[in-house]
């Protein structure tokens, strides 16, 4: 699946469907929206309209993305899920992270997580994983592929959702299934959905 021209939407305008997780603390979804509205942003594209799916969020190239991004999921009402570095869940910040979705991930072992998160996905009805697939802010040659095997070991899509800082806009979508058997030619395909997106620091993609 390839993307497809969408206008931008206002950011009142924009809803998630009914399958899609959801957070109902309207409040957090009233500060999200006004955060970014005052910030010039807009959302453009749609969200898959199921109960379970992985989300990546690209280009990352600043500290900036977090809490851009943040803003968005409390904007849409997305009740998801995020791996975050273990170290970053020491009270009081932690408590923060986890009451937000974050779930600590110790890099020496990423296979465990995607283990689990796997089981996650089987066990409840509604269940979505939100990454940034450079898993770093700094410029890389390739993207982690946690969040391919993740896809592919739940048999649930991939959407696509870009921070594009050129044009103030949240991308959602495409969404994708992840059908090659090597995950770096399904990587690599996903990467080509990000071609024409400025980060908020362009010199740190690839």
């Amino acid at each position: 699946m390839t993307p497809t021209p969408a206008s931008a939407l206002a950011l009142e305008d924009w809803h998630l469907g009914p399958h899609v997780p959801q957070s109902h603390r309207f409040w957090l979804r009233a500060l999200g929206r006004t955060l970014l509205f005052r910030a010039g942003w807009r959302f453009e594209g749609q969200m898959p309209n199921v109960p379970r799916f992985v989300v990546i969020v690209a280009p990352h190239t600043s500290n900036w993305d977090f809490p851009i991004g943040l803003a968005a999921k409390w904007a849409l009402g997305f009740d998801a899920h995020w791996w975050g570095k273990h170290t970053l869940f020491v009270p009081p910040v932690g408590w923060f992270m986890r009451a937000n979705g974050g779930i600590p991930v110790d890099r020496k072992n990423s296979q465990n997580a995607v283990e689990r998160t796997i089981e996650a996905f089987r066990s409840n009805e509604r269940f979505a994983l939100a990454l940034a697939p450079e898993g770093t802010r700094k410029k890389v040659t390739a993207w982690r592929s946690g969040f391919w095997h993740v896809a592919k070991g739940a048999n649930v899509p991939i959407c696509c959702v870009a921070l594009d800082f050129r044009r103030k806009v949240v991308r959602l979508g495409p969404t994708t299934m992840p059908v090659e058997d090597d995950p770096a030619a399904g990587i690599a395909r996903i990467r080509t959905y990000y071609a024409d997106v400025a980060g908020y620091d362009p010199s740190q993609q690839t």
